[in-house]
């Protein structure tokens, strides 16, 4: 495996060849589930070896300090987590948030800029990652090889074969890697869920997903000399060499191919992941996407208003629409599931109402938030109990809901639909949208497992 530059090259040895960080412990901590995590959380100061006990200690470091912020200050939160390192190539973000940090914890992270010091230091049990779309599979890769665990935000990967090569890497190094698709350890989205799976509504065959915002125009970028704050050589990182422009560094970066996946994978994998989940399905048969850039004319590559619709197995089919620049829903839900026996509408939030198969009400439940703090403390008592695979977003579930958005992505970048394979989801008889399917990498930082 390549090592990229200030790598060690010890960190490749294989997860069995090295000795485990002597801050976990071997012996089981919690029952993994979202009741054992929420009692991580909530209950563990009450548990004394969890509170106090060194051998508990879970030690992590998260670079990509935008959303990474609330990472790095979430995981501050939870007892015997410490924060060792925050890392940005932006310099002033991460000098912020390690002070963010020390304002909760009591003690003060390292502000770094380089990302690989946290791979090579022992005392390092997790990395979590929040740096731009293109980063996520490889610093995953990297950190498994390294005998890291990983918490990835969503999309977990910026095209197809990354996320089939981060379910190797973490089968082959024996990772604990989630996505960070947090819905799924909501109280109340998991109790709608099985309200699903235990058939509230009969045979599910259809759910309906939504995302309205407001976003304005990026205008016209122009080049521009790259900020002394800013590494721009690390942040470009795996992805080949594009000279700095001044109108897409921090955010806007998203709407362009190079490094994003639009708005599909920018917050439509929320939506999607959970009616997946509702529909027990895994990968689509077809792919049927449309839309554009409609609202303004500039430089974003991605559409502003884009519909994609998925078919599955057993007569089963998954939408999604999403609507950049215009706020105005007419479905006041998140989601919407479709059954022979009634519905079932799901908010971000967690509320979810009930209706029968005459849309009478008959079930109004009040949710409690998306289940951020819950997510991570799965994350963190499968470490503790070395029980990679009890994760609430597991890498391979996280690949699964993280595909479609790719495939409507190569649906709408193609202009026609596509056929898939129902085993994994690759695209059938069409060579052309498979070219879609990986990218061309900077010299060095092509992902290996």
């Amino acid at each position: 495996m390549f090592v990229p530059p200030g790598l060690q090259a010890e960190l490749v040895l294989p997860y069995w060849s090295r000795p485990m960080s002597a801050n976990v412990n071997r012996r089981q901590f919690l029952e993994t589930s979202a009741a054992g995590a929420a009692a991580a959380w909530a209950l563990s100061s009450q548990r004394g070896f969890a509170a106090d006990s060194p051998n508990e200690r879970v030690v992590v470091g998260v670079m990509g300090l935008s959303r990474g912020q609330a990472l790095a200050t979430g995981f501050a939160k939870l007892p015997n987590v410490e924060v060792k390192y925050v890392c940005d190539v932006d310099s002033n973000r991460a000098g912020a948030c390690a002070q963010s940090v020390e304002n909760i914890a009591g003690k003060k992270p390292e502000a770094i800029t380089d990302f690989r010091r946290i791979l090579d230091d022992k005392d390092v049990d997790a990395l979590a990652c929040a740096a731009p779309n293109h980063w996520h599979a490889p610093a995953t890769i990297l950190a498994c090889s390294a005998g890291k665990h990983m918490y990835v935000e969503k999309p977990c990967s910026h095209n197809p074969r990354e996320g089939e090569l981060m379910v190797e890497a973490a089968r082959k190094h024996k990772k604990a890697v989630q996505m960070g698709t947090q819905r799924r350890s909501a109280d109340k989205t998991r109790e709608a869920i099985q309200a699903l799976h235990e058939g509230a509504i009969g045979r599910v065959y259809c759910a309906r997903s939504y995302y309205n915002n407001a976003r304005g125009s990026l205008g016209t970028g122009k080049e521009a000399p790259v900020p002394s704050y800013l590494d721009y050589e690390l942040w470009q990182g795996p992805a080949p060499r594009k000279p700095y422009v001044d109108n897409r560094i921090h955010y806007n970066w998203h709407w362009f191919w190079h490094w994003g996946n639009g708005e599909l994978g920018n917050n439509g994998v929320h939506a999607l992941d959970i009616c997946r989940w509702g529909l027990q399905v895994d990968y689509p048969t077809q792919v049927t996407s449309s839309g554009g850039r409609y609202r303004y004319n500039d430089d974003q590559q991605t559409p502003d208003t884009h519909i994609a619709i998925f078919e599955f197995p057993a007569e089963k089919q998954i939408s999604w629409q999403g609507l950049s620049c215009n706020r105005h829903n007419t479905n006041s839900g998140f989601v919407t599931f479709y059954g022979e026996n009634g519905s079932l509408e799901l908010s971000g939030n967690g509320d979810y109402q009930l209706y029968d198969e005459r849309d009478k009400l008959v079930k109004d439940v009040k949710g409690a938030g998306v289940g951020e703090m819950d997510h991570f403390a799965n994350f963190v008592t499968a470490i503790r109990d070395e029980k990679p695979l009890n994760l609430n977003a597991e890498i391979a579930e996280g690949h699964k809901s993280t595909l479609m958005c790719h495939l409507g992505n190569i649906s709408y970048r193609t202009g026609r639909m596509l056929t898939c394979d129902p085993k994994n989801g690759r695209i059938l008889g069409d060579e052309e949208a498979m070219g879609y399917w990986d990218r061309e990498y900077a010299p060095g930082w092509e992902p290996k497992v």
